[in-house]
């Protein structure tokens, strides 16, 4: 008789389980760090063109990429933050896409109204990152600076809210000269 070995819960007789596909963070982590140089290459207007680099990137690369490494580490890793990290920032990647390309048609009213909204989106996503910066202190130092850099990134969402706002909403803790 076989011998019976559990993987997860679920009872297996045979052989162990082998993971059949290669470790999908270096393809979430490079779809992410791809997408976010070319926005950023766009939004410094370093390259001119540069929205029609960075949407198709945050569409395919960014988001579809990220998306299917985040099923992957569910799947065959059984790694719950990267999981959770790249099916949601692939998604991130997804919906602004969205929004950007489609803005005419979902953000109406005044352009404050659309700052206003994207400010708010991107504050929902900062508070999403603060408490996946909080789990990275239990993984590696890797995380940690990602995940810093990452936080950092999304504040910049408190200088868009505060504006349109004409008061502080968002604290940004500014340190005094």
């Amino acid at each position: 008789m076989a011998e019976r070995e559990y993987v997860g819960e679920t009872a297996r007789i045979g052989a162990p389980e082998v993971n059949q596909v290669a470790d999908p963070a270096p393809l979430g982590l490079g779809a992410f760090a791809f997408t976010t140089f070319m926005l950023s290459l766009s939004n410094a207007n370093v390259i001119k063109a540069g929205a029609a680099i960075a949407f198709p990137a945050a569409l395919w690369f960014g988001g579809i990429a990220q998306i299917l490494a985040g099923m992957w580490e569910f799947r065959n890793n059984r790694n719950t933050f990267g999981a959770t990290a790249f099916t949601s920032y692939g998604a991130f990647w997804l919906t602004l896409y969205w929004l950007e390309t489609s803005s005419a048609k979902l953000l109406t009213g005044a352009p404050s109204d659309q700052r206003v909204a994207i400010g708010a989106y991107l504050l929902g996503w900062t508070i999403f990152t603060f408490y996946m910066w909080i789990a990275t202190f239990r993984l590696n130092g890797a995380l940690i600076a990602i995940f810093t850099a990452l936080l950092a990134t999304f504040v910049a969402a408190a200088i868009v809210i505060n504006h349109t706002f004409k008061r502080t909403v968002v604290p940004v803790w500014p340190i005094a000269s």
